[in-house]
C-alpha cells in the first residue's frame, strides 16, 4: 500500500492556491509569454490526473497501460477541458475529485505493492523536453505527482499573484 498523505498535501495545496489566484482582487501581471494562466494550469493538472488514474485504474485491472503526458500538453486539449469543466470552479472541483479518487485507488488495498512495482511504459514532456522515455513503476508515476509535479504548478499559480497576495497565501 502507497502512502498518499503527501499526495493529499500536494493536491490540497494547489487547490488552495489556486483559490487564493481566483479570489484576489488584483490577479497580478499577465504571465508571460508562453506561460499558461490559472485555468491552463488547472486544465493541464486535471488531464494529468486523469491520465494517472487511468494508469493506476489500468494496473489494478490488470491491463496494458503506458502513462504519456503530452495530451496533458495540448493547447487545443487544454481549452476544452477549461470549457468541459465551466472554467476555474469547475477545474477546482474535477481536481478535488481526482485527488480523492487517486488516492483511493493507490492507496487502498486495490494495489498491491507489487502492482505498485509494476513498469509502465512512460514518456513524460516539460516545456518541450524530453524528461522520461522508459517503463517507469507505477508507483514513481504517483510519487512524482507529490514530489514535482503538483509541487511546480502550485508554485506556478502563486507566481500569478502580486507580491503581497503571495505573502497572505504562504505564511512562514
Amino acid at each position: 500500500m502507497l502512502d498518499t498523505a503527501p499526495l493529499q498535501d500536494a493536491y490540497r495545496a494547489l487547490l488552495d492556491a489556486a483559490a487564493h489566484v481566483a479570489d484576489a482582487d488584483d490577479p497580478g501581471p499577465a504571465p508571460p509569454d508562453g506561460e499558461w494562466n490559472a485555468d491552463q494550469i488547472l486544465a493541464h493538472v486535471s488531464l494529468v490526473s486523469a491520465a494517472t488514474i487511468s494508469a493506476v485504474a489500468g494496473v489494478a485491472a490488470g491491463s496494458h497501460t503506458t502513462y504519456d503526458n503530452r495530451i496533458a500538453l495540448d493547447a487545443w486539449t487544454i481549452e476544452r477541458t477549461i470549457a468541459h469543466a465551466g472554467g476555474n470552479p469547475g477545474l477546482r472541483d474535477r481536481i478535488g475529485g481526482q485527488a480523492a479518487a487517486l488516492c483511493a485507488l493507490a492507496g487502498g488495498a486495490a494495489l498491491s505493492d507489487t502492482e505498485l512495482g509494476t513498469l509502465v511504459p512512460a514518456r513524460l514532456l516539460s516545456n518541450d523536453s524530453l524528461l522520461v522515455d522508459q517503463p517507469m513503476p507505477l508507483r514513481d508515476i504517483v510519487t512524482g505527482l507529490a514530489e514535482a509535479e503538483l509541487p511546480g504548478h502550485t508554485k506556478q499559480l502563486l507566481d500569478l499573484l502580486p507580491d503581497r497576495t503571495v505573502a497572505v497565501a504562504m505564511p512562514d
